[in-house]
């Protein structure tokens, strides 16, 4: 059990040197870095344009469905990448593995294609 937990100290140590160093460098740059509010600052970034309009405003939902459907492809490509630079080696369970991965991703891709989901209009 001591070893277990002489084990963790490493990453209970690091962790904590990394959190005073973020706490050590943001205390020193609010304290050093001049502080002087004004009107112009406090607009809304346009490219040295008259802003036009609200600064917040909401969009539409679709852009999110694309959002997501990006990352899940994504991230299917990050976990095939390991998988295939060792595919040689694990052989035919491996492949089945990776196979039934991509049905699925597949099939949601089909059940979000069949509820138009990916209709931009």
């Amino acid at each position: 059990m001591q070893q277990y937990l002489h084990a963790y100290s490493y990453i209970a140590i690091f962790a904590l040197v990394g959190l005073l160093y973020v706490v050590v460098v943001l205390t020193v740059s609010r304290l050093l870095a001049p502080h002087r509010p004004s009107k112009e600052k406090s607009h809304p970034y346009e490219c040295g344009l008259v802003p036009v309009g609200e600064p917040w405003g909401q969009l539409n939902i679709r852009y999110y469905v694309f959002a997501l459907l990006f990352v899940l492809f994504d991230v299917e490509t990050v976990f095939m990448y390991p998988w295939a630079v060792v595919f040689r080696d694990m052989g035919w369970p491996a492949f089945l593995e990776m196979f039934s991965f991509i049905a699925i991703i597949a099939l949601g891709l089909i059940y979000a294609w069949k509820k138009n989901v990916l209709r931009w209009v």
